[in-house]
């Protein structure tokens, strides 16, 4: 139906121009009959089109601003101005197609969602089901029965058979050990491990081996099915959008009634009424205020941002209060290696790093992926296992190098008692929300990596810009712990934060935050679109592909740069504003040009020529809006961005020198103390992280002074790099003063000072540059977030 109506605004524009440029012709030749038929006809489909208008206003409860131009028209042609009445037709067709353009916005529907449901399940024969194990037949049970079928026809106690990568089609309770996927549910990206008897629900995905598991709810009762209700609920609680020239005419319309009426009655010529509702026909509302809308869509969407539609845009420059999502929106959505733990020194990390990275080639485990990544990070050749075999619910293992890796959970890993740098790890684990795989080599415990879905590097210069764009109230939403929330909104700098919240509690919140002012709710996941459908402008990141939350959203984010959002907020604002200013010189000029009318200066001809300019007028104010206004994202010159991307490079690579820090000054508890590690240390320091800090301060930050507006802009980091070199130089000194190769205990604690010292100089300083200077690179170009290091216990 939409589509219809576009359609036929475009066909009656196409043919009022037609018909008005025919009269024209007919004028230019003297033939009264060419130049009156086309006009007349052309007012009399602007009588017929405008009655419609204005009887669809009256069904929807809205006293528009149709009826002047009924009036208008109807009035040409009995006062014998049937140009003028061209004119107007003209105008209205080009005013309605234009606010089409400007207001149109993407379908609010959830083809995505309903998509993504599964439709169909696979059924399994109890008889063929080992009952011991819950596998799926064992070779002795005799032929197993799978029958698919439509997932409505899934009872409560059937069993259902999940395959590797399916999304599982009801509520159920699990028959063994199963590895999930419950981002679409929580938003959390890390994988769950599930031990046979845990319950999980329907929209979660199979990150593991097949698994079975008995229904303890039918699809319609099921949790995916009541995000889809969420979902639509919400979305039917939206309230519609009233237009400014709705707004208007309640004080409008009457005034010009009241002129006309008052011009014909005191000068006895009706001609006077008409060229007062010629000259009031409002097409600076209906032309300039749209074109500004649509000239503010076009800004953001060169910006990244896709705003569906002049409603959404008028929502987003009056919201207030932000919402946020935590996982994929604060923080990347993706697990990332942040550390490698050595068990030992027979095997560095970076060949824990290799051998596990060349096993993960070959696994389909979610995160085998980031271990991969990490590897190459560090730039190492990955080799291709051999005899690799799969445990579900346990690990990997294979051969490489001739050596026998072992990866996975440390109970599968470690036989017996953890050790004590793997309770270490398992403490920093539970502490921080990560996820630990454990490696051995040839039967005995090597290391560990621990993963952690990582804040996004400008989430708090995100914040603050959001702020200065006029947010009052930031909340941070997820369904993680509390102190794990706590932790990453303290570090944001959000005003509240809400844990364990799930679909439906942040719904609850975002209505709840709505007496704070408007909403504008921020996330990426299927788990948010009910939020987002509920908020007063829903916010998807969608850098990653489209989504259900992309098509719940009225605005969607394209790049991977969320401070993009407070630059769509100004522009919102600023077309908004741009939009009542040509509305009130254009309104404005034509209440001069009504009395003008009214008191005999301008006939309907003239008024309808003039009001043709003071529309072109009002456009051209409009047009401001497509211009570039205040933005809070900066964009590199070509030549600035290789260059802070040649840095980003070093920056990285310099990461496990700013790790060993700490490494060595974890080691020194024995005495006498070798020299060794420190001296390699200093080397290192010496001859990588300083030249790096030097090249920073002598080459990147004139750069961003120029981008940031003067030299006060990384002040703070220059006097970081002043520490930095006083703490080496410190080192350099104390080490130059011992003359053979190990150290007394009383030196020590004055080592360990300078070491702790500049490590966590070092590690603050590296956050900042982060957040402040690289985070402004595309996220494309930007250097991997994960954190290789080598650490030992």
């Amino acid at each position: 139906m939409r589509a219809v109506r576009a359609n036929l605004d475009l066909l009656l524009f196409v043919l009022g121009l037609v018909l008005l440029a025919a009269g024209c012709i007919g004028w230019a030749i003297g033939n009264s009959t060419l130049e009156n038929v086309p006009w007349i006809a052309s007012t009399v489909i602007g009588i017929v089109v405008s009655t419609a208008w204005m009887v669809e206003s009256f069904r929807e409860g809205r006293f528009g601003v149709d009826i002047i131009a009924v009036l208008a028209l109807v009035g040409a042609l009995l006062v014998g101005e049937p140009f003028a009445g061209a004119m107007i037709t003209v105008m209205l067709v080009t005013g309605r197609v234009l606010e089409a353009r400007a207001q149109q916005r993407a379908r609010r529907d959830l083809s995505l969602l309903v998509q993504r449901a599964p439709r169909t399940a696979r059924r399994v024969d109890d008889s063929a089901v080992d009952r011991t194990s819950g596998a799926v037949g064992d070779g002795t049970k005799g032929t197993v029965t799978v029958v698919e079928v439509p997932v409505e026809d899934i009872r409560r106690g059937d069993h259902v058979l999940v395959g590797s990568g399916e999304v599982v089609p009801v509520d159920g309770r699990l028959r063994v050990a199963a590895v999930l996927d419950e981002s679409s549910l929580t938003g959390e990206s890390l994988p769950v491990d599930r031990v046979a008897g845990d319950t999980v629900r329907s929209g979660a995905i199979n990150a593991g081996q097949a698994f079975g598991l008995t229904a303890i709810a039918e699809a319609a009762s099921s949790t995916y099915a009541q995000i889809v209700r969420l979902v639509e609920q919400a979305q039917a609680t939206s309230a519609p959008f009233v237009r400014a020239a709705d707004r208007i005419a309640v004080i409008f319309v009457p005034f010009t009634l009241l002129l006309a009426g008052g011009a014909w009655l005191v000068s006895g010529d009706a001609t006077l009424g008409v060229a007062v509702l010629v000259v009031a026909t409002p097409c600076p509302l209906l032309l300039a205020a749209p074109i500004a809308i649509m000239s503010g869509l076009s800004r953001a969407a060169r910006s990244g941002v896709v705003v569906k539609g002049g409603e959404a845009l008028e929502r987003l420059a009056a919201g207030r209060v932000l919402l946020l999502d935590k996982t994929g929106t604060v923080t990347r959505g993706e697990p990332v290696v942040v550390d490698i733990v050595t068990a030992g020194t027979t095997f560095t990390a970076s060949q824990l790093s290799g051998w596990a990275a060349g096993l993960d080639q070959v696994s389909p485990h979610v995160l085998a992926g980031a271990i991969v990544k990490a590897a190459r990070a560090r730039g190492l050749s990955l080799a291709m296992p051999q005899d690799v075999v799969e445990h579900a619910g346990y690990g990997i293992e294979g051969r490489l190098d001739g050596r026998v890796i072992r990866l996975g959970k440390a109970s599968w890993i470690v036989e017996g008692d953890i050790p004590a740098w793997g309770d270490q790890v398992r403490r920093r684990a539970a502490l921080n929300s990560a996820l630990t795989v454990f490696i051995s080599v040839d039967g005995e415990p090597a290391g560990a990596f621990l993963l952690e879905d990582p804040i996004r590097p400008d989430a708090r210069r995100m914040i603050r810009a959001l702020r200065t764009a006029g947010i009052t109230r930031t909340v941070l939403l997820t369904g993680d712990r509390a102190d794990i929330a706590e932790s990453v909104g303290g570090l944001v700098g959000v005003d509240s934060v809400s844990a364990d919240t799930d679909p439906a509690g942040k719904v609850a919140r975002v209505l709840a935050e709505a007496a704070n002012g408007p909403t504008i709710m921020v996330g990426d996941g299927v788990n948010d679109a009910p939020a987002l459908a509920a908020a007063g402008v829903g916010v998807a990141l969608a850098a990653g592909g489209a989504t259900a939350s992309s098509e719940a959203a009225d605005v969607v984010l394209t790049v991977d740069r969320i401070d993009r959002l407070a630059d769509a907020i100004l522009i919102a604002r600023r077309s908004r504003r741009i939009a009542l200013q040509a509305a009130v010189i254009g309104m404005g000029l034509s209440l001069v040009a009504m009395i003008a009318a009214a008191l005999g200066y301008l006939p309907p001809a003239v008024g309808a020529l003039l009001q043709e300019v003071i529309d072109v007028l009002a456009i051209a104010v409009a047009l401001r809006a497509v211009l570039p206004g205040k933005q809070h994202s900066i964009d590199m010159p070509p030549a600035d961005a290789e260059l802070t991307i040649r840095l980003r490079s070093e920056h990285t690579a310099v990461r496990a020198v700013v790790e060993q820090i700490r490494v060595v000054a974890d080691g020194l508890d024995s005495t006498p103390h070798s020299l060794g590690q420190l001296r390699a240390l200093l080397t290192s320091l010496e001859s990588e992280l300083l030249p790096h800090e030097h090249h920073e301060e002598h080459e990147l930050f004139p750069v961003m002074d120029k981008l940031f507006g003067g030299p006060d802009a990384t002040a703070a980091l220059s006097r970081t790099h002043a520490e930095i070199d006083l703490q080496v130089m410190r080192l350099h000194r104390v080490l130059a003063g011992f003359d053979g190769e190990t150290i007394d205990a009383a030196e020590l604690p004055a080592l360990r000072q300078i070491l702790y010292g500049l490590y966590g100089v070092l590690r603050l300083h590296n956050a900042q540059e982060e957040e402040s200077l690289f985070s402004l690179l595309p996220e494309d170009d930007a250097a991997p977030v994960d954190r290789p290091a080598t650490t030992g216990f």
